[in-house]
């Protein structure tokens, strides 16, 4: 029965992980690490046939995996999401904060529906998760000492962009939030980090691999090891971010 865990299951979440954004690039490369780092997952994503194809995947490699559809602006999928979480597992020792859609336009044809559903997805969604993340989150730091957040900023967020002006902005606050959440918790066993990564392989980066090759891109799989690595540091070493360059760019070039 949905909702219901036999013995089994139960003991299977010693560690459980929330990712949002879940269904295909970077989300679900994280959560294919979280997977094989031993947590039991729930991943989201908007649309629900991808993201049930994604989570089938990951079932496939031997992970533990709820799937939760939800659109993440609006505040009752969010808190949704999290509920749903919480009544599988149990618990939250890592909540990746990864779900965000970028739409280019120059200032003076900005639609504010493409205003609202970028400040919607990129921020408030993010705020809302950590918010409902963090009851979780500062039981497993009480516990072992180390919880994490993982947030997805961009390295857009490090300086203003052309076109990208709104996907920038939100960025930036995404970087700015995650210094913030680290300040208040951080006390609480839970670490904080924000992913400012360049262009990734990714569907979100199809309309810039004509001008820069797919092969030539940040692989997913590296923010996955980058999650990796966090994982792994002691409760000691905090990282406030790590910022994901291609060979030979700088901090200026996405």
């Amino acid at each position: 029965m949905p909702g219901v865990l036999d013995e089994k299951e139960m003991e299977m979440a010693e560690r459980g992980a929330l990712v949002t954004g879940a269904s295909s690039g970077i989300g679900l490369a994280i959560a294919r690490t979280l997977g094989e780092e031993g947590y039991a997952l729930t991943v989201s994503a908007r649309r629900p046939e991808k993201l049930e194809q994604a989570a089938a995947g990951l079932r496939e490699e031997g992970f533990e995996v709820e799937a939760v559809p939800a659109n993440m602006a609006e505040e009752d999928h969010v808190v949704a999401i999290f509920a749903a979480h919480r009544e599988r597992y149990g618990r939250l020792d890592v909540l990746v904060n990864n779900a965000g859609v970028g739409i280019g336009a120059p200032m003076e044809e900005i639609q504010t529906k493409h205003l609202d559903m970028q400040l919607a997805v990129n921020l408030r969604a993010l705020i809302l998760g950590t918010r409902e993340g963090l009851p979780m989150l500062r039981e497993a730091g009480a516990e072992h000492g180390k919880a994490l957040i993982v947030n997805t900023a961009s390295i857009a967020g490090k300086g203003g962009q052309a076109w990208l002006s709104i996907y920038a902005a939100t960025k930036a606050a995404v970087i700015n939030f995650t210094q913030s959440t680290h300040r208040e918790a951080g006390n609480a066993g839970i670490q904080c980090t924000a992913l400012a990564p360049g262009f990734v392989e990714t569907p979100m980066t199809e309309f810039v691999q004509g001008q820069i090759p797919p092969e030539e891109m940040i692989r997913p799989g590296d923010l996955g090891e980058a999650v990796r690595f966090l994982l792994r540091t002691s409760r000691n070493c905090h990282v406030p971010e790590i910022v994901f360059t291609r060979p030979g760019e700088g901090l200026d070039t996405p």
